[in-house]
């Protein structure tokens, strides 16, 4: 295990994810102390010439106090109501209490859909690139107000994952109701310990998320798991802390042993397009490859031909995003097809030459080249 420090030199850009346990009261409405702390610790962040963007949540909490409803509803339509009268009243004390420090913020609204085509994708990131040239703090939140489950992310974790890569930021600061990690429920469990770093994201790591936290969320710790997969991934750190805990974000920013801090993947960060194609479309399908295009496109740098599909799921076409499983059901990478599922049907299993014989040249070319992939590992 390695000192966290190392990784924290010389931070520029921080994504900020402050979830409704640290935003909202029990009783219903905005925890306005506690939001007060938290943008007054972005605000000394920013007099150190330190850029942030934040991620909230809040909304449906904030709107739910409006309308003098205590427990969050089932109905979708009330929510997302809640969710349209509570964004105005969580925007309007962000832009109060920051307006104290001297900052102006700017609100963005996003729901999955809008990172699936790939100019909007870039239209996002310019946005929050132009706001932060202006000295304006980005608010993110997603558009629940309109989100129906087929275009939401589901969670402002894995949006602020989404965003920390998208924006190349140095750090992603998960900021909730837990103090960090544990190796068991601390709900459950006095003996709980709290895993400090986390080196890398295995099956055990993951066998320790538990399910939706606060009663006004929609996260909990396998939703933060999403988010630091996409961060390490991408070559961020990230860090999951207690909202409540005093002066934490200098505390965290500093290096000091807070929270559980997830280790980024340096030696090969992905960039431009393969990073849209890992956390930013919807995939429409997934094939499954054999052991020898498994070891050719994880140590090689291989494209994905023909010969090397032995199975395809869901039906899709050309230029769709696919999922590709090896042959233990593991996800080991992303790319956009350049056949469609019947198409894949006929080639699948086939080499070139009998390719050639039975169908023609144009059949010939790679599954998925290897430019439009994006491999996870093997």
């Amino acid at each position: 295990m390695e000192n966290r420090k190392k990784y924290l030199k010389n931070i520029k850009r921080v994504v900020v994810k402050v979830g409704s346990s640290s935003l909202a009261l029990q009783k219903g409405g905005l925890d306005i102390d506690n939001m007060e702390k938290f943008t007054g610790g972005v605000s000394r962040m920013a007099e150190k010439g330190i850029e942030a963007v934040i991620v909230t949540s809040g909304a449906i909490a904030a709107g739910l106090r409006c309308l003098n409803i205590l427990n969050k509803p089932g109905d979708i339509n009330l929510l997302q109501a809640a969710a349209s009268i509570g964004q105005v009243e969580l925007m309007k004390t962000y832009s109060n209490l920051f307006s104290r420090h001297g900052l102006k913020i700017g609100q963005i609204l996003l729901t999955h859909e809008d990172t699936t085509r790939r100019k909007q994708y870039l239209n996002i990131k310019n946005t929050i690139e132009n706001l932060i040239k202006l000295k304006i703090i980005p608010v993110i939140n997603e558009n629940d107000s309109v989100a129906t489950d087929e275009i939401k992310f589901g969670d402002n974790d894995r949006l602020a994952g989404v965003v920390s890569s998208l924006t190349e930021a140095d750090i992603l600061i998960i900021l909730s109701d837990i103090d960090g990690m544990y190796d068991r429920d601390p709900r459950t469990n006095s003996n709980a310990n709290l895993i400090s770093q986390i080196d890398s994201i295995n099956e055990d790591i993951e066998k320790l998320a538990g399910g939706i936290g606060s009663a006004y969320g929609s996260g909990g710790m396998a939703t933060k798991m999403k988010a630091a997969k996409v961060c390490t991934f991408s070559g961020i750190g990230m860090v999951i802390a207690n909202s409540r805990e005093p002066d934490v974000l200098r505390k965290i920013i500093s290096g000091e042993n807070i929270g559980t801090f997830f280790v980024p993947q340096t030696s090969k960060k992905v960039r431009g397009v393969k990073k849209w194609i890992a956390f930013g479309v919807r995939t429409k399908g997934s094939i499954v490859i054999d052991r020898g295009a498994e070891d050719a496109i994880v140590n090689k740098g291989r494209s994905i031909l023909p010969v090397g599909v032995i199975e395809i799921n869901g039906k899709f076409s050309r230029g769709d995003t696919l999922k590709v499983y090896s042959l233990d059901s593991k996800l080991i990478a992303k790319g956009i097809s350049s056949f469609s599922s019947e198409d894949i049907n006929k080639v699948k299993g086939k080499n070139k030459n009998q390719i050639l014989e039975e169908m023609g040249s144009s059949m010939c070319c790679e599954i998925i080249h290897r430019d439009n992939l994006v491999v996870f590992g093997g």
